[in-house]
Order: C-alpha cells, then sequence, then structure tokens
C-alpha cells in the first residue's frame, strides 16, 4: 500500500512538473472553450475548458511550438523556449479574416458546390489513410437545469443529488471518461476500453461517455447525431442541401481553407444548419460548426444540439484526424429546463496498429479492473482537460455529500419524506421504501387495472409487492399477491408470484406464480385492456374474449451465451369457460348490433371444463450480438446487420380428455434495417406446426393477432390491421409475415410544397396463409411526423385487404409516442 502510494505521489509530481498551462481569451479578453492545443506536427494535445484553462503535458524541456486552433479564428502558433515547469503561457485569438476571393460565378458554376463535390468524390481515399488506428479517448458530460420544478406528475422531484442552489439551478450531471479505442474501417470494427470513469456524487462512477457514440462522421452517408442524418457531403447531399462559399483563409501551414454555408432545402429536413470547413486540394475536413433542432432530430424536447469539430493535419499519413469535439444541447419541455456539453478530445493516434483475430470481438465496450475506483490523485494525473471551478465545485461538494447521504440517519430522512400517504394514493398507489436496508413495500392503486368487460363489468385489482435488493449486481427478488374483482360477475380471482434474479450479466431468473385468473383466448394478447373498455362502453363491441384458468407455473430464463437466450415454463391449469353477465354501455341497446357472446368462434362451440399440463422450452438467437461489459452489468445492443430468431416447442400433456393434449413448433423471425438516408426496414415472420392435428381447445390454437379498432395503442407490426380478432385460427400449420419501410423524408422530402410539411412516407404488407384457409392479405400507405412544430407524434395508415375475393379498406391512427 505505502508503495502504492509513493508511486501515485511521484506520477503525480512528475505530471505537474510536466505541464504548460495558461488560459485562452479573445481580443476582449473573454475565455474561450474548445480550443485545441498541440505540438506542431503532431495530432496529441488537449483542449480548454469552459473558462479557457488548458494544461498541456509535455515531457521535454528545450523549444518546441504549440498550436492554437479553433473554429471562428486566426491559429496561433507560439515558439517557446521551456527551462523548468510548471510553464505558464496565456494566448489572445483574434477573429479569422474570412475573405471572398474575387471569383466569377456564373449561374452554373456555384464554386461552393465545386468544393462539395470534390469532398464527395475524395471521401474514401481521405478516409482510408486512417483505415485503422488505435488512439486515447477523453470524454466529459455536464448537464444543467434552471428552475427545476420542485414536483412532476405530483411526485416530489428532490434535489436532482444535491447540485441545486435556492433557485433549483445548478450541474445535475458530471463525468468524465479515459478510454482506449481501436477502429478498422472495412470491415468496420470498434472496440473500446474504459482505463477511468468517473461520475460526481456516485460510488461506482459508471458514465456513459462512449466513444462509439461520439463517433460522429460527416464522410458517412448517414451521420448518427440523435437521430440518422443526411450527412452534407452525403453521395446524395444535394437533394437535401444548397451550399455557400463564405469564404477562405490560410491557416498557419499555408492550407487554403473554404468555409461553406448549409442551407437546408427543407426546413424540417433531417439535415444540419451551419458551416462546414474544407481544407482546398485535400478536399478534407478541417473543421464542422453545425447545428439541428429537435423536430430535424424528431426529439421533440429538444430544442437545439449544436456540434463542433476540430480536425489536424498528421504529416505520418498525410491525413487531416479528428481531434476534439464537442456537443452542446438544450432542452425546454414540461418546466424543465436543460443545457448540457459532451466534449471529447482525441490523442496518441497510432495508424498502424497490429490487429489479430482476438482485437475484435461481439464485446465493444469492457472496463479496466477498478476503473470506476480512481482517486482524485489519480485523475489530477490522468485528466487531459483541466475542470473549471464550478466543475471541481460540484465533485468536492458531491463527493462529501455522498458520504452523508449514503448514512441510515439520512434515509431515513428521506424516506420518511417520500413515504407520505396522500388523498390519491388509494387510487394511484403507493410505495414505502427503506433505501437503507433496500427494501420496498407497494400498493398498486385501484386505477391501475381498473377496466370493464362483459364477463366482469367493472373490476378492479388490489395489489402487494415485496422487492428486496440484495447485492449491486442484480441479484433481488421480488413477491406479491394481487386481487381482481368482477362487480357483474361478483367473482374475487386471486393471483400471486415469487421471483429471484441472480445477476445482471447473463439474468438467471425464475418466477413462480399461480391462482385464478380471466385470461384471453389467444395468448399473444391482441386486445389491451383499455382498448377494450372504451370499445365496449362508447360503441358497445365487445372484443375481449376471456376464459378462468386457475393455475400452478414455474418458469425460467437465462442468456446462456452471448446471444442465445433459453426460457422454459411449466403449468398445470383447470380452465372453465365464462359468459356474459352484463350487458351495460354508455351507447344505446342494439347499438353496433348489440354485445355478442363470449364465445370467440362462431364455429366452435364452447369448449367444456378441463384441465392440462403446458411445457415450453424456447430458445432467441441474437446473431452476432454486440455487448456493452459494465462492472455491474452486461448490456447487450443487438447487431442490425443480422436477424434474430426465437424457436419454441409448446406440449400440452396430461388432460383428462386426451384429444386436448398437443405438440407445436412455433419460429420467429425479426429484423430492423437501418436504410441509412433512405429511411428504415423492418420485418417480422412467424410459423407455427402442430405435430398432429387434433380436436384441441380454443385457446390452444395457433392464433394471429387481429384488430378492429380505428385508434389502436397496441403495437402495430406484428398485428394486422383490418383483421377480425378471432377470425384465423388453427390447429394445423400456419405463416405470417410483416414488412414495413418508413421512407423518414427520402420520399415527400422531394415533393415541393408537401416538403415543407415534414411527413414521413411509411409503405407496408401482412400476409397471413393457413391449411385449409384461403390466404389474407394486406397493403397499407402512411403518414408518419404528423403533428405541428417539433410535436409529431402522430401516423395515419391506409389499409386495404383482400381475403377469398372480399376488398377491404379502412383508416388506422396511431400515436408513435407508444
Amino acid at each position: 500500500m505505502k508503495k502504492t502510494t509513493l508511486y501515485l505521489f511521484l506520477l503525480v509530481s512528475f505530471s505537474v512538473l510536466s505541464q504548460v498551462k495558461g488560459r485562452i481569451t479573445d481580443t476582449k479578453n473573454n475565455p474561450l472553450s474548445f480550443v485545441s492545443v498541440y505540438l506542431n506536427k503532431t495530432v496529441t494535445g488537449t483542449t480548454s475548458n469552459d473558462n479557457g484553462d488548458y494544461v498541456l503535458n509535455i515531457n521535454k524541456k528545450g523549444k518546441h511550438i504549440i498550436v492554437f486552433q479553433f473554429l471562428g479564428y486566426k491559429t496561433v502558433k507560439k515558439k517557446v523556449n521551456i527551462t523548468s515547469f510548471p510553464f505558464e503561457l496565456n494566448v489572445q485569438l483574434e477573429q479569422e479574416d474570412v475573405q471572398l476571393a474575387e471569383i466569377s460565378i456564373s449561374t452554373k458554376d456555384n464554386p461552393a458546390n465545386r468544393i462539395i463535390r470534390n469532398v464527395i468524390s475524395n471521401k474514401e481515399k481521405n478516409t482510408d489513410k486512417y483505415a485503422k488506428y488505435t488512439a486515447k479517448f477523453y470524454s466529459r458530460g455536464l448537464y444543467k437545469i434552471k428552475d427545476a420544478p420542485e414536483k412532476f406528475l405530483g411526485q416530489n422531484l428532490g434535489d436532482f443529488g444535491g447540485g441545486l442552489d435556492s433557485t433549483r439551478s445548478g450541474i445535475i450531471y458530471l463525468s468524465e471518461t479515459v478510454s482506449e479505442i481501436h477502429f478498422q474501417k472495412k470491415p468496420k470494427k470498434f472496440k473500446e476500453k474504459i482505463i477511468a470513469s468517473k461520475v460526481s456524487g456516485t460510488d461506482n462512477g459508471i458514465s456513459f461517455n462512449r466513444a462509439e457514440d461520439a463517433n460522429i462522421n460527416f464522410y458517412n452517408n448517414s451521420v448518427t447525431f440523435g437521430n440518422d442524418l443526411i450527412s452534407p457531403i452525403s453521395t446524395n447531399a444535394f437533394s437535401y442541401y444548397k451550399y455557400k462559399l463564405v469564404g477562405s483563409f490560410y491557416n498557419k501551414n499555408g492550407k487554403l481553407i473554404n468555409k461553406i454555408k448549409l442551407i437546408p432545402k427543407r426546413k424540417n429536413d433531417r439535415v444540419f444548419n451551419g458551416y462546414l470547413y474544407i481544407v482546398e486540394d485535400d478536399w478534407a475536413i478541417y473543421g464542422t460548426d453545425v447545428s439541428v433542432t429537435g423536430a430535424q432530430v424528431n426529439i421533440p424536447m429538444v430544442d437545439v444540439l449544436h456540434l463542433k469539430q476540430n480536425y489536424n493535419y498528421s504529416a505520418v499519413n498525410n491525413a487531416w484526424v479528428l481531434i476534439s469535439q464537442s456537443i452542446d444541447f438544450k432542452v425546454d419541455a414540461f418546466g424543465f429546463k436543460f443545457d448540457g456539453r459532451f466534449s471529447s478530445g482525441y490523442s496518441d493516434y497510432n495508424f498502424n496498429p497490429t490487429y489479430n483475430e482476438d482485437t475484435f470481438t461481439n464485446e465493444v465496450l469492457r472496463f479496466e479492473k477498478e476503473a470506476t475506483e480512481k482517486d482524485t490523485v489519480y485523475w489530477n494525473s490522468l485528466r487531459p482537460v483541466p475542470l473549471t471551478l464550478e466543475e471541481t465545485t460540484d465533485y468536492k461538494f458531491k463527493d462529501s455529500l455522498k458520504l452523508v447521504r449514503k448514512s441510515k440517519k439520512y434515509l431515513d430522512s428521506v424516506n420518511k419524506k417520500q413515504n407520505r400517504f396522500n388523498l390519491l394514493s388509494p387510487i394511484m398507489g403507493h410505495t414505502h421504501r427503506n433505501s437503507y436496508e433496500k427494501w420496498a413495500v407497494s400498493y398498486n392503486g385501484l386505477i391501475k387495472d381498473f377496466n370493464y368487460n362483459t364477463v366482469q363489468g367493472f373490476n378492479a385489482s388490489l395489489g402487494f409487492s415485496y422487492f428486496k435488493e440484495q447485492n449491486e449486481i442484480g441479484k433481488w427478488w421480488n413477491a406479491g399477491v394481487k386481487a381482481n374483482y368482477g362487480f357483474s360477475d361478483k367473482r374475487l380471482r386471486p393471483t400471486f408470484f415469487f421471483t429471484k434474479n441472480w445477476n445482471n450479466i447473463s439474468r438467471p431468473r425464475m418466477t413462480i406464480s399461480g391462482g385464478v385468473a380471466a385470461t384471453q383466448f389467444n395468448d399473444r394478447e391482441p386486445i389491451m385492456k383499455i382498448n377494450n373498455t372504451i370499445s365496449s362502453l362508447i360503441r358497445r363491441l365487445n372484443y375481449l374474449k376471456i376464459y378462468d384458468k386457475t393455475f400452478g407455473k414455474i418458469s425460467y430464463s437465462e442468456e446462456i451465451k452471448n446471444g442465445i437466450y433459453l426460457s422454459s415454463s411449466l403449468e398445470y391449469a383447470n380452465r372453465k369457460p365464462l359468459f356474459n353477465t352484463t350487458d351495460y354501455s354508455f351507447a344505446k341497446q342494439g347499438h353496433n348490433g348489440g354485445y355478442t357472446s363470449n364465445n370467440p368462434s362462431e364455429v366452435i362451440d364452447v369448449f367444456e371444463e378441463n384441465e392440462i399440463a403446458t411445457l415450453n422450452v424456447g430458445a432467441t438467437f441474437v446473431f452476432g450480438q454486440k455487448y456493452l461489459s459494465y462492472p455491474d452489468r452486461k448490456e447487450n445492443i443487438g447487431n442490425e446487420k443480422y436477424p434474430s430468431l426465437n424457436i419454441k416447442y409448446t406440449k400440452r400433456f396430461g388432460a383428462s380428455n386426451a384429444e386436448l393434449n398437443s405438440d407445436v413448433f412455433t419460429v420467429n423471425l425479426k429484423q430492423d434495417i437501418n436504410a441509412g438516408n433512405y429511411g428504415s426496414l423492418t420485418y417480422y415472420l412467424r410459423g407455427g406446426m402442430f405435430l398432429k392435428k387434433k380436436n384441441i381447445a380454443f385457446m390452444d390454437y395457433l392464433q394471429a393477432n387481429g384488430n378492429q379498432l380505428i385508434f389502436p395503442l397496441d403495437g402495430e407490426l406484428n398485428s394486422f390491421g383490418l383483421l377480425e380478432y378471432y377470425k384465423f385460427y388453427t390447429n394445423d400449420k400456419y405463416a405470417e409475415a410483416h414488412i414495413e419501410h418508413n421512407f423518414k423524408g427520402a420520399v415527400l422530402g422531394k415533393i415541393p410544397l408537401l416538403n415543407k410539411l415534414n411527413f414521413h412516407l411509411v409503405g407496408g404488407a401482412k400476409t397471413l396463409v393457413m391449411a385449409n384457409k384461403k390466404p389474407y392479405t394486406e397493403y397499407s400507405v402512411g403518414i408518419d411526423n404528423i403533428g405541428f412544430g417539433k410535436w409529431r407524434f402522430l401516423r395515419v395508415d391506409y389499409v386495404k385487404s383482400f381475403h377469398a375475393g372480399v376488398k377491404n379498406n379502412g383508416l388506422l391512427f396511431r400515436l408513435s409516442l407508444f
């Protein structure tokens, strides 16, 4: 321990004594933040903080040339002769004198267009110069809030970690990350190892400043920045942008830099506003200074996202490479006013790394041992960008505050306020917490499960549950009871559950449950209770069909290997038919033909009471699944190149009537495909087959998800738009397919006048094939992103169906918020 302390002391001492530091201002002595500072002819350096302060680590004394580069300002090269450390060097930057040379401009020759075309044609050549590299990555995240509300939806919001002043304003999130990254262009690979991670006011120090998320690359056709946006140097960029050459200037190396203004052809397209700086002859990016609105990224709560990037010339590979980047944002929604910045810097580039078969795996992020436990001494030696006074104060205050807030006395006082029972608690629910001992008792409230159906009438549930956290890496258990009561059938249906989870890595989870429940005949549960309540009471249409099930069940699931998930369950149940007990509705008696019976099929008679056991064994395969390894959990992020496959075998046995026993296999295949500037494609395929065709109970048939609502609140992809709920079922074999493409702005954005509305065209097709039945097919065309300003949640689809020579059509309205 003494050796470690001595080593850190010497390390910090050497670091402090090997620094060039100072302050960077403009000609009016205003501090300049995010200025790139580096040694001449290198791509290694630092950036200034929000106060304009910088620290540049230099190991050797003697003569050096230090470069200060900032978009919009003249690059400064300072020759210094360092005789001792630390060495102070303050710098003043002048605004760049951008001039437009006298260029003969004809209506056919826009000089900005010529520059952009050259950049597009040289994209591959320029990015091939750093087709693979390793680098060190530093990122800092900062969130601030102003005039924070004390409550939201009736819930007390607290003090956001203790960072608020008397006006409820201040820092609510501050984090830093230092990591090593590995990159390869073809095939595209990325890996990051977190060396150190720190979050103000927390013990675990796990930040979400990922280098891959910060890899905003304009050389790609599609740029991920809040959403997938069209790059201003995309191959089809001229369909979305106009360009104007604002002027040019020479940098300190004599390179001519062109400042190009980006002019979106349509205000709300998925495009950038701002400026690109392009190096003449090299046709490479020198810098970016761009922004997007919440409407453009389709994130309504965001006012604006502002991005700045600085590139530096690397003589090693004759390339312009990214050295620093900042993302500023402003959010104003629901009474919350946030602003903040994520800044990052790249250093120690190696453009000729040696990779082997083990360099890149499906693990794209991992933490070095004890990366989240580095102390202040270590961070002071490692941090490339100095903290501002505000940030230093926040770290010190919250680091001391967290010790207090972990104490039993403090946690008990907080819980005392949180646990207060109010007038709405019986209706909305209530949770009583003991944060120190890490347990909670919850009451679910009457409104949570309140609904209406023609079997139970109005019905509601009362439930209680207990949750106990056993450690910080995902070991917990949860148990609860619930009683549902129908006011028309006068039946009480109690249920219970017990769930245990062992960790957040493979997530082994076991659940034991049982009781009595009113269950949908279609086990895929296509009808939401709120949908049925509204349709029954307003339109006298009782779509929900249910039966009574008394059951006991045990289930288990786990990710047994990366991308392979195992699930299984065993249930024994007594199943009884149910019948309507009420015809109450707000609508008149004969409206829409009146209520129908609770029998879901006009062909099959109501089933007889039976007892049966059901065994389910399933596996899901997420091919090529990428994942992030955090100290306390594994976070799976999938792989958009490949689909995910689910296979399930269901065996029903032990029935009093042997004819009810059955064996069935089902298979699901689904994938989301990012089509870049052309939107996104999604498909879902499902098939099933019984090993033997038998006269089984209706709830055991394979069934499709239908829809008979104009404004459904369910997910639209794996359900049909105009299909009756219990129209298609089989005890033989069947297959269904759903495909949908959202073109975003790729189609409607090119139509004059219509493009100003910023609507998104959506096209889809669905088909269903079952043994001994004619196919059912639907085609749809819709408009998404409907709304006003940046609030665009509505989607409208026109659907046309075909079945057995009968055609049908209709409109569907959906909220994309769901």
